[in-house]
């Protein structure tokens, strides 16, 4: 009932005078329509009885009530038509705000949540919601609510027409298929929620295999995805036997109980007759306002079940949007200035951890004057990061404050400070798109003069004139068509054209050999000119320039200083730097070699 109610103001939207309009004339259809449907038996009927012989004789045909009778059962059906085609909209808007709705929310929730999610599952759930919403939509507002308003006047009618019995005899059938049905489809539905977890389980390890095709042809595991694979189809298949089993079982049921009840009434009606106190219209009227009741009662098991899968299939789309977002704006947050402003980056004594029990930065703290360049370094794991993430708000600090142009980032709104900001990664993703959607991203308003500047500035315009469509190359999945510097000088591009006051390069060269690291660098620096910037680094050789250098061991800043300070306190950026001096020297003799 819930999640039925949840979706009342999709139906009847704020500030949308039209859709209310729609839905309000759909429903005058829709009573229209049974009104009409419910009245064709009584025409049908009295035609019986009309043409029916009377002391032997042969009576003229009602040609009014033949034609009182055809018009009746168009209006019906016209109703109905008209009824669907003014929803159409209302229920297709719906579907579309709602599905709106949740991938808006998927963004706006916190980092934490996509790094625990799965991918393929995720998808599978708002996929079955949109079309569990459709389901409902359709068949509840227009199947069950007209039913049970047949229902409920055809009762009324055979009460007023014949007595208490016969109406009586069609409550308890309607109430018996009713609860029976209702019985039945409680487990069928705890079948069915065990076949959406198979199949969001199915879903993900297909995706996640093929994502990674490489790693199972380097290891020669296309046989173990395989199993995994067909062990989740397994359990969705005997799923899906018991979903099934179950559906014969309520059909059986259902198709019993709709045959007693009709014998019933048609037994009674039979005496009656007999003993001379029903012509043989009403015989027809009441067989026929049975058989039109029991036919939309016999989909109902159907529709029943459809919109009891859709449920289930919504109330996972549902769950989506209870997830709370972890970052928020607080009320009345101040918009950081697009212009104008410095960009000086200051962390005071912050903490955090990912888990309560377990914190990553324990009392960092450093500026990173406006305009300068400030290298963090450090074994892995020190939280080098995390401190990225925190900036970009990600996540928020448990202790201490983190500060652009002296105002603390939570009481900034995300937009403004995210604009302000721009990044660079180490694994960069690029969008199954083309090379100049790719590089546009960072600003879609952008025109193509302004892209071609950006590519020329991060060195890639020329590689990008080389390819046979240009700019509209596609990159494929995750950018797997390019090369690991292409990708990066794509990247580059993209953040140049944000144009960002603060610049984060996290380790965004580490994964490149070293004549496309320089060339990397090259660009790198012309992005950070007159830019604030934080470069996270694994290769101590990119951070030599820095205006600052921070060394992160254990969450804490264990020394601080330019290059030569460093070197020059022989501690441990001295001892980091001698170690990668030497494996550099020793990869270069084995290359002589």
């Amino acid at each position: 009932m819930r999640t039925v109610l949840s979706l009342a103001p999709y139906l009847w939207p704020v500030g949308n005078p039209g859709a209310r309009l729609r839905v309000v004339v759909a429903m005058v259809f829709m009573l229209l329509a049974k009104v009409v449907t419910v009245y064709v038996p009584v025409l049908y009927g009295r035609v019986v009885d009309a043409l029916a012989p009377a002391n032997g004789a042969m009576l003229a045909v009602p040609v009014l009530l033949l034609c009182a009778y055809g018009l009746a059962r168009i209006g019906a059906a016209g109703f109905g038509e008209l009824r669907d085609a003014l929803f159409a909209s209302v229920q297709q808007r719906a579907v579309r705000l709602l599905a709106l709705r949740t991938f808006r929310h998927l963004h706006a929730v916190s980092l934490r949540f996509h790094m625990d999610r799965q991918t393929g599952g995720m998808s599978r759930v708002i996929d079955r919601g949109v079309l569990g919403m459709q389901s409902v939509l359709r068949l509840a507002v227009f199947n069950v609510v007209p039913t049970a308003l047949e229902l409920v006047m055809v009762t009324v009618i055979i009460w007023q027409m014949f007595d208490w019995r016969y109406a009586a005899v069609t409550l308890i059938a309607v109430t018996a298929y009713v609860a029976y049905t209702t019985l039945l489809a409680g487990r069928r539905g705890r079948y069915r929620r065990t076949m959406n977890d198979t199949d969001n389980d199915a879903s993900t390890k297909a995706l996640d295999s093929l994502l990674n095709y490489e790693t199972v042809k380097y290891f020669n595991n296309e046989d173990h995805e395989a199993n995994r694979y067909d062990g989740a189809l397994a359990r969705y298949e005997r799923a899906a036997v018991r979903v099934q089993v179950s559906l014969n079982m309520l059909n059986l049921g259902q198709a019993a109980i709709i045959a007693i009840g009709l014998t019933a009434i048609m037994l009674m009606a039979a005496q009656d007759m007999h003993d001379g106190g029903m012509t043989i219209g009403k015989f027809v009227l009441v067989n026929t306002y049975l058989i039109q009741l029991y036919q939309p009662l016999n989909f109902l098991g159907m529709v029943y079940m459809t919109i009891k899968q859709g449920l289930v299939d919504m109330e996972q789309m549902f769950a989506l949007l209870k997830v709370e977002q972890e970052v928020v704006d607080r009320p009345g947050a101040m918009v950081l200035p697009a212009q104008g402003a410095a960009g000086e980056v200051r962390f005071e004594a912050v903490h955090f951890g990912y888990q309560p029990n377990r914190e990553i930065l324990k009392g960092v703290s450093f500026t990173v004057p406006a305009g300068h360049r400030l290298a963090i370094v450090g074994p892995t794991g020190a939280g080098k990061s995390t401190i990225s993430r925190l900036l970009f708000r990600f996540y928020d600090v448990t202790g201490g404050r983190v500060l652009v142009d002296g105002h603390d980032v939570r009481d900034m709104t995300q937009d403004s400070l995210r604009a302000a900001i721009g990044v660079v990664p180490q694994d960069t993703v690029l969008f199954n798109d083309t090379i100049r959607y790719n590089i546009g991203y960072g600003r879609p308003s952008a025109s193509q003069e302004e892209i071609e500047a950006a590519a020329r500035a991060a060195q890639v315009h020329d590689f990008v004139l080389r390819l046979p469509e240009g700019y509209d190359t596609r990159v494929g999945e995750r950018g797997l068509k390019l090369s690991g510097g292409e990708k990066q000088r794509v990247a580059i591009a993209r953040t140049i054209l944000k144009n960002p006051r603060i610049l984060i390069l996290d380790e965004a060269t580490s994964a490149l050999d070293t004549r496309t690291e320089q060339d990397i660098q090259t660009a790198l620096r012309a992005v950070a000119r007159d830019r604030t910037t934080l470069v996270i680094a694994h290769r101590l050789s990119t951070v030599v320039d820095a205006d600052e250098i921070i060394v992160l061991q254990d969450g804490q800043v264990a020394e601080r200083g330019n290059h030569a300070a460093l070197l020059a306190q022989d501690g441990l950026y001295a001892r980091m730097w001698m170690m990668q001096a030497a494996e550099q020297d020793e990869t270069e003799s084995t290359g002589a070699n």
